[in-house]
């Protein structure tokens, strides 16, 4: 069976369910719907509709673990606790991940890219989401599933990247050093401080630059192509190699598409400021500015 990294196109996932034969992990569906304003929506709607044989990861509940007084709205879960998580929705070793939303891969690329922090790369996106599948006449399934997932013959391993992670304290440190870049995914509004309808102050850190995540999509919610993905970001980079670069958010979640779009544009490599910007708030000695984004 093909693996799939980064996206997967409708056709192809109907084409892996499709496949006779396979256990029951060999291709798991995550459905990662959410709205942050209503947080059992996303709940609601896959019980009324999803994809056949797709499981829901709810962003606060598995995507995410607890909050602190320190931390951001989504801090990152405890990698075995998250592991477990995953096992318990059928995720294992050998398996082929599919993750979805109906927010232009918002949600489900911090799905994607929780898996690839774990060290599990065979997880990929579905471009376009729930509303690419409706879109093909795709087939749904109702209600919450009548059983427990199957789990994994084989569990899933956990080999952390430490690598891709940045703290506020490195964050900190980034910003008197001009050979790190600081890249804020959230709209542009937020970024520069003008509006502010989730946290408590607005803003961003300074010297940070904006590229929104919806900056990597087309009209139709499906990803741009790689080479015009790869010439927008390299833009927005300015010259800094993947490497040098961290990526935030509000809360850790959006920054992901972002991370995934770099991945899709040949430009893998660059850390995710878990907390972001509603973790980096929480200490009033931290700076803020706001305006618009100085831009590539």
């Amino acid at each position: 069976m093909m693996s799939f990294t980064t996206l997967i196109d409708v056709d192809s996932l109907a084409g892996l369910l499709a496949q006779p034969g396979k256990p029951p992990s060999a291709v798991v569906i995550l459905d990662c719907r959410f709205d942050l304003s209503a947080p059992a929506a996303g709940r609601q709607a896959y019980s009324s509709a999803h994809i056949p044989g797709a499981r829901y990861a709810d962003l606060n509940e598995v995507l995410a673990g607890p909050v602190s007084a320190a931390s951001g709205r989504h801090p990152l879960p405890a990698p075995e606790a998250l592991a477990e998580h995953f096992t318990a929705l059928g995720v294992g070793r050998e398996s082929q991940v599919i993750a979805y939303d109906d927010a232009n891969g918002s949600f489900a690329a911090r799905a994607w890219w929780l898996l690839r922090w774990l060290g599990h790369a065979r997880v990929a996106v579905l471009d376009g989401g729930f509303k690419a599948w409706l879109a093909r006449d795709g087939a749904i399934a109702s209600g919450e599933p009548e059983t427990d997932a199957v789990r994994p013959a084989i569990p899933l391993q956990v080999n952390v990247d430490a690598t891709a992670v940045a703290t506020a304290a490195e964050v900190l440190r980034g910003l008197q050093q001009p050979a790190r870049l600081l890249v804020d995914a959230r709209a542009a509004e937020r970024y520069a401080g003008s509006v502010e309808p989730i946290d408590p102050v607005g803003g961003h850190v300074p010297g940070a630059v904006n590229h929104p995540f919806t900056r990597n999509l087309r009209a139709d919610g499906r990803f741009l192509a790689a080479p015009e993905l790869r010439r927008l970001w390299q833009e927005t980079l300015g010259g800094h190699a993947p490497a040098q670069v961290t990526v935030m958010c509000g809360s850790g979640v959006t920054a992901c598409h972002d991370l995934l779009a770099m991945e899709l544009a040949g430009l893998p490599g660059a850390k995710l400021y878990a907390g972001s910007w509603s973790e980096w708030i929480r200490d009033p000695d931290r700076p803020v500015a706001r305006g618009s984004s100085p831009g590539p």
